[in-house]
């Protein structure tokens, strides 16, 4: 099947907005536009497709929300996300079944500000990076405050952040960074983007196929980057901080392709393509040839003056590519 055009209602210039689906009629305008374009079931096609989209929610996309993935062009999740709905709505046909992963957060959590204090009580500032000097020569202390609600003393609070930086450093992860508060359960900057989410709909709706939506980054003492794993599982007492998720190694193995876009490609895409390719290592490194990374359709964390992370997804895009992944445009073919 050639690609499908963009269906009338849709506006490209509302991409970095936040506005109201309205649910019904869409429904009622996917109904028809896949009985105009002779659109069957995707359960009832030769080829599986899947689409994996990595938080594409208002906190990463939307201007003015917590945490922007400008990239180096100031505005590059907007331009991403109209590049991916348009990506959506073409290949209606072939693609059969989208994943929406979700980070989820709550205020008291290991990588927000209200989980380290200096000796005046201060909280650090957002996009300060915590080292294992830092909290040694006791420059950043555990929050003392929260040790009741964990149940645990305030000094294995410290021996925890301790363990955790550690932890970082030896696997060659990014340091421990305080963001600003963002995806949290509940608000605005959690949901889905509007555009993206309606595109969504629409497919599930065109081709009768329920989405699934992936939560991750609910666990209070680890950085869930990545849909498939923590960044660090265990604790100083080997107690659990969070799980491994065998559910994307399990779905490629079942699907002929699939395809990868969100944000930020410096971390949560790159951190769950690395951890989708250790499992696909551990497998069969053939799988790896299923997979295509939309590379216009995901931007890295820029922030003016302090940090750019362009060239180290750039480079972890290159890894992946020479483990037998695709690097692909959205205006590619889907073949």
């Amino acid at each position: 099947m050639s690609q499908l055009p963009i269906p009338d209602f849709y506006n490209s210039t509302r991409i970095g907005e936040i506005w109201k689906v309205d649910y019904a009629t869409r429904a009622e305008d996917a109904r028809t536009f896949a009985l105009q374009h002779d659109l069957k079931p995707a359960a009832t096609s030769s080829e599986r497709i899947s689409l994996l989209l990595i938080d594409v929610q208002n906190t990463f996309c939307i201007p003015g929300f917590e945490l922007f993935v400008g990239g180096r062009s100031g505005n590059g999740a907007v331009e991403d996300n109209l590049r991916l709905c348009e990506f959506i709505y073409r290949n209606l046909g072939k693609l059969t079944h989208i994943i929406a992963t979700m980070d989820t957060h709550k205020s008291q959590q290991i990588f927000h500000p209200i989980f380290f204090v200096d000796a005046e009580g201060n909280h650090p500032a957002p996009y300060t990076d915590i080292h294992v000097a830092d909290l040694e020569s006791g420059k950043w202390l555990f929050n003392p405050a929260l040790a009741p609600q964990f149940g645990i003393a305030p000094e294995y609070g410290q021996q925890m952040m301790m363990h955790y930086a550690e932890a970082l450093a030896k696997k060659g992860k990014y340091a421990l960074t305080v963001w600003p508060y963002h995806a949290m359960l509940g608000g605005i900057g959690h949901a889905l983007v509007p555009a993206v989410e309606e595109a969504i709909f629409f497919h599930s709706h065109a081709r009768i196929d329920q989405p699934h939506f992936a939560i991750k980054g609910d666990k209070p003492f680890t950085e869930n980057y990545s849909a498939v794993g923590p960044e660090v599982v265990t604790g100083p007492m080997g107690e659990v901080l969070g799980a491994h998720d065998p559910q994307f190694i399990q779905h490629l193995q079942e699907v002929d392709k699939l395809y990868i876009a969100g944000q930020a490609k410096s971390h949560c895409v790159a951190w769950t393509v690395q951890d989708l390719l250790d499992d696909i290592l551990a497998v069969d490194p053939q799988l790896a040839k299923k997979v295509y990374l939309l590379d216009d359709c995901s931007s890295a964390v820029v922030v003016p003056g302090v940090v750019d992370h362009t060239e180290a997804a750039n480079d972890a895009y290159a890894w992946f590519a020479n483990a037998g992944m695709h690097i692909v445009k959205s205006t590619d073919e889907v073949s």
